[in-house]
């Protein structure tokens, strides 16, 4: 058996599948990926279940190295600088990290989170059917918290298969839509505000919940409800008229009225906004909503239709310093 040791990590870094589902009427959070379509690549290039459990990273950087065996991974997600003695590593691409390589991570340069998948999976106990942390609710394995530099993952060794590639399709880049409700009628005309207003998310957010920075909205009846269940994307808005967002990690039920709820095919473009990012809403139907995320489910079927056979090659410098690349040569002072 091998093992990808962690040597150093961010804090924002664990492990995550498609989360546990089933038990919210319980109180039991689902957890799960940030950006799922990310975690599905990653662990469709490796040969795994698309919602396996994968190592979800933060922004900062991290470093990993294989001990006892070769590893195959792959990485998706937030660019980023990923190298392995120095020679860099392509996204979207996987790759055997040899016994004894450190694969070095720096920090993303756009975007937020990035999945690195193990081929084989993440070998863990799971906790309501599901690997995905929770560190607030000590859920979670093979750690029921962050990933720490020291940890150690068992892994499969690497087969001989060849590497494989996975071109994915641009994502929108336009407003992040939402379906209004079910407290919308407790904002009156700060709907409107909600809608037209530019909105950045605020360092202080995690995956609880993002925090957004924008117009303050305003409520009519004040800022309490009774609690009712919430979902991914949920956006409450508390006593500070700045909205919340709801992530994976959020309680099942809250107490704040909710103006609307981001659309499950944007869930994880508004995870991989930046903090200081401006960006829009735009409220869509409830039946435009269902056949954004129909397609979503479409594209994450078809990613082993997607893949390709990996470019492999080495630079040749002996051939391109004896090649003429430039063609034919003609002194200009020559009449």
């Amino acid at each position: 058996m091998s093992l990808l040791v962690v040597d150093s990590v961010g804090p924002a870094t664990s492990v995550q599948d498609a989360g546990r589902h089933g038990a919210q009427r319980y109180g039991l959070t689902p957890s799960g990926a940030m950006d799922r379509l990310s975690l599905a690549a990653a662990n469709t290039l490796v040969g795994n279940a698309p919602f396996a459990a994968a190592i979800e990273l933060g922004p900062l950087g991290a470093t990993f190295t294989a001990r006892g065996g070769a590893v195959r991974l792959a990485l998706t997600g937030a660019e980023r600088p990923a190298a392995v003695h120095g020679e860099p590593i392509a996204l979207y691409e996987s790759f055997v990290l040899a016994d004894g390589e450190t694969l070095t991570l720096g920090i993303a340069r756009s975007h937020v989170f990035s999945y690195l998948a193990i081929a084989g999976g993440i070998g863990g106990e799971p906790m309501f059917g599901s690997l995905a942390v929770n560190a607030r609710a000590g859920l979670g394995s093979p750690y029921p918290r962050p990933l720490q530099a020291g940890d150690t993952i068992p892994a499969q060794p690497a087969s001989s298969a060849a590497e494989r590639s996975l071109d994915l399709p641009k994502p929108p880049d336009g407003p992040i839509r939402v379906v209004l409700g079910p407290q919308d009628d407790e904002f009156g005309d700060a709907v409107a505000a909600f809608l037209g207003g530019e909105w950045k998310v605020s360092a202080t957010s995690d995956r609880m919940g993002y925090r957004l920075d924008g117009p303050e909205i305003r409520h009519l009846h004040g800022h309490n409800i009774v609690s009712d269940g919430t979902v991914d994307g949920s956006i409450q808005v508390p006593g500070s008229g700045q909205p919340i967002v709801l992530m994976p990690d959020r309680g099942t039920s809250g107490g704040y009225p909710k103006i609307a709820t981001v659309i499950t095919a944007d869930l994880g473009r508004l995870a991989q906004l930046q903090p200081g990012r401006p960006f829009r809403f735009q409220a869509v139907s409830i039946d435009d909503a269902q056949a954004a995320y129909r397609g979503l489910a479409k594209l994450i079927r078809a990613l082993p239709d997607r893949l390709q056979d990996a470019q492999q090659g080495t630079l040749d410098l002996d051939a391109l310093f004896t090649a003429n690349v430039a063609g034919a040569a003609t002194n200009a002072l020559d009449s």
